[in-house]
């Protein structure tokens, strides 16, 4: 097997010019152009194995650009240099540069006989080649190609389809330009009747309703940054920022403040175990609720408890949400769930801290696991769901599906995630919020805050690296989704079905061939 240089120097590009299709260049049409190239190459491949390293290289060129940002978490790190940030975006994407080939190895097993063939495995393959990477090993769900979508009317059509809908979509517009070269008539009618269907499942949203008596939030971002985050005296720094930006004019109606992901960096609850399991809120929770008019207001803040064991040991600590009164009283808490490997905690501790690694958020000790999707119950305000960061990113499992809330928080802290993490992180959110019509409201310490209405349309944000504060009405939820129902099973079984109509073709393919 051989691979000539053009052919793969050009798969690679290819993937680095899809990758300008996300935030914060925001080039959407590039995505669906990238796929009609890439549909070309691997019409021409020749073998599955060159089939497969076309689609390796478009990946590794689409993730190495995307994914640049987490690069620059390294630099807050003492103990690893610099250079070591681009080392593991390059490994990182190698990896995950194995579910495209995947998707184009399965293009080329089934399309060497029809065009129509080719664009329906890819598509398929795709989708469920990216729900693989959001699952497997953690899962990394970042940057699924339907994300690109997040600003035309298709978003709508998550709400039915979800995000791996929207991928297979965003296959099948390339697909359809491939085609036109390819003159392939009869399967560009096809391709345009999937198209045409899939759009129009936008329109199967239901309205959101009006509220007249909305309730008032206010979402802060101190502009902390993350050379700042741990330092020395930054606990009062942090309270002087919080506490300007949080005060209320007189007479202004209750309000529910809301603030970033371990807003404070200082403990704000003590665990021990039974039967005394969640103990006297610590200083710093009290000090947050004077903040707050009595009977008026509340604070739902991110913060983290420490986990201690019988003999008063350090367990560990949670990455947390709790919701504050102004007795501060500590009326619940969330625990973050969807751990960051390296980032929240290190694997193989005892190895890797001998060599002088340690993990990327500081903190004491690891981060103890949640136990998944939770709702808060927050007097006057309703029903919160919660989803901490980078959990906001897996479509299909920010609700929980036995309890929906009237809203989903999304604290967060991009403040380490470069330039181009934060609005693809808010990128992502926004679908979120499309898929399950329900609002979602984000505070980080650097930005991008946001209020998101049920339908995916930013009511309010604050720019990156800006301190202030957003009020706004907390806009109201829509009515279920079909995706708020089914989840996951409508886009993958969609999937299935494309990869099903690839192997019926090429099987007739080979029958006529044989008669």
């Amino acid at each position: 097997m051989t691979f000539r240089p053009s052919h793969s120097l050009l798969a690679f590009l290819l993937g680095l010019l899809s990758a300008l299709a996300f935030a914060p260049l925001g080039m959407w049409p590039l995505m669906p152009l990238a796929f009609a190239a890439l549909a070309l190459l691997i019409a021409r491949s020749g073998s599955v194995g060159r089939a497969l390293w076309t689609g390796w290289l478009f990946g590794a060129g689409q993730f190495v650009l995307g994914l640049n940002w987490i690069a620059t978490a390294f630099t807050y790190q003492a103990a690893m240099p610099p250079w070591l940030g681009w080392v593991a975006v390059v490994l990182l994407s190698f990896y995950l540069a194995v579910y495209p080939a995947l998707a184009t190895g399965l293009a080329w097993r089934f399309g060497q006989r029809s065009p129509t063939a080719l664009v329906l495995a890819l598509a398929g393959g795709w989708a469920l080649t990216e729900w693989l990477r959001a699952t497997m090993f953690t899962g990394f769900a970042w940057n699924a190609v339907g994300v690109t979508l997040v600003d035309t009317w298709w978003r709508l059509s998550s709400a039915v389809i979800g995000t791996y809908g929207l991928s297979m979509l965003v296959v099948l517009l390339g697909g359809a330009l491939f085609m036109a070269v390819s003159k392939a008539r009869r399967g560009a009618a096809i391709l345009a009747g999937l198209l045409i269907a899939m759009a129009a499942a936008g329109g199967l949203q239901t309205a959101v309703p009006h509220v007249a008596a909305a309730k008032k939030v206010r979402v802060i971002q101190p502009n902390i940054g993350q050379e700042d985050k741990w330092r020395d005296g930054l606990e009062e720094e942090a309270f002087q920022r919080l506490s300007r930006l949080s005060a209320l004019p007189a007479g202004a109606p209750p309000t529910l403040l809301l603030w970033p992901e371990v807003a404070v960096p200082v403990a704000f609850q003590l665990e021990g175990p039974p039967p005394a399991r969640l103990t006297t809120p610590l200083p710093p929770a009290r000090r947050a609720g004077k903040l707050l008019r009595p009977g008026s207001d509340l604070l739902v803040t991110g913060a983290f408890a420490l986990v201690i064991d019988r003999q008063a040991d350090l367990v560990g600590s949670t990455n947390s949400v709790m919701p504050i009164a102004a007795d501060g009283r500590i009326l619940g808490r969330y625990d973050k769930a969807h751990l960051v490997p390296y980032g929240e905690y290190l694997p193989m501790r005892p190895l890797l801290s001998s060599i002088g690694l340690s993990q990327l958020a500081p903190g004491e000790g690891d981060t103890l696991e949640g136990p998944g999707p939770r709702n808060l119950v927050l007097p006057g305000w309703g029903v919160m769901g919660v989803q901490v960061c980078y959990e906001i990113i897996f479509s299909g499992q920010v609700i929980d599906p036995a309890h929906r809330p009237d809203f989903l928080f999304n604290p967060s802290n991009d403040a380490w995630f470069g330039a181009w993490g934060p609005p693809q992180h808010l990128a992502q959110a926004r679908l979120r919020a499309a898929e399950e019509a329900m609002p979602v409201i984000r505070s980080t310490p650097t930005g991008i805050s946001a209020v998101v209405d049920a339908r995916g349309n930013l009511i309010a944000t604050l720019p990156w690296r800006t301190a202030g504060a957003i009020d706004a009405d907390l806009p109201p939820q829509g009515a279920p989704t079909l995706f708020s129902r089914l989840g996951n099973v409508l886009p993958l079984g969609l999937a299935f079905l494309l990869l099903a109509l690839a192997v019926g073709m090429d099987l007739r393919g080979r029958y006529r061939r044989n008669i």
